[in-house]
């Protein structure tokens, strides 16, 4: 029999050990950091289109929408990303058969369309530019240029990004940082698809029928 204060006391009163197994999901952790993320991003763009709300009729006698969009230009724009959001679900689904050049390859055309989206849309601004539709001219250009502006650098921060991660993909193979990395960019790239719907709809064509 045990004595008060003996070993089996000591066993008795002993706290818990718990041992890590290792049963880890850092997949889980970072999607729901990357939605925070994403959160985070709606909040500026919800500030810009709030600010483009109040100031997208003072053309200070100046140029209007309807003066300067080519809703043409904006539509070849619009049909490149909404494409390039097609060819990225291609790549995932790659992804998912752990079919690696199949991945690179639907990478590599989502980077030329988001380009290809690039370069219309510096193409737009240099023309305005030289037309005298600078962002100085007005507020409603200022307010045109920032929100307009600051969705292009998140898509070249996209094509970095998709360079970035064809690399890893190439060096790697589809290893599980890398399908991680590859469902953030896809949240991020359908994210940008999205706001530039609203800029379409809410900018363009709301510009051109005023």
């Amino acid at each position: 029999m045990a004595t008060p204060g003996g070993p089996s006391a000591v066993l008795n009163d002993a706290p818990p050990v718990f041992y890590d197994n290792g049963d880890h999901h850092p997949q889980q952790g970072t999607l729901l950091g990357f939605w925070l993320y994403l959160m985070s991003d709606c909040l500026i763009f919800a500030v810009l289109f709030a600010t483009y709300a109040v100031l997208g009729r003072s053309y200070a006698a100046g140029p209007s929408g309807a003066d300067l969009f080519d809703l043409n230009l904006v539509a070849i724009n619009t049909g490149l990303l909404l494409l390039s959001s097609i060819t990225y679900g291609f790549a995932m689904i790659g992804a998912q058969n752990k079919r690696k050049r199949q991945v690179l390859g639907w990478l590599a055309i989502t980077g030329l369309l988001g380009l290809g989206f690039l370069g219309i849309e510096l193409y737009e601004f240099a023309h305005l530019i030289h037309e005298g539709a600078g962002p100085q001219r007005s507020a409603f250009l200022s307010s045109f240029f920032t929100l307009v502006g600051t969705h292009g650098l998140h898509v070249t921060f996209g094509c970095i990004w998709l360079v970035t991660l064809m690399v890893q993909v190439s060096k790697h193979g589809l290893i599980a940082e890398n399908q991680r990395r590859l469902m953030c960019l896809s949240m991020f790239w359908h994210f940008l698809d999205v706001v530039w719907i609203g800029v379409f709809t809410f900018v363009y064509l709301m510009g051109v029928m005023q």
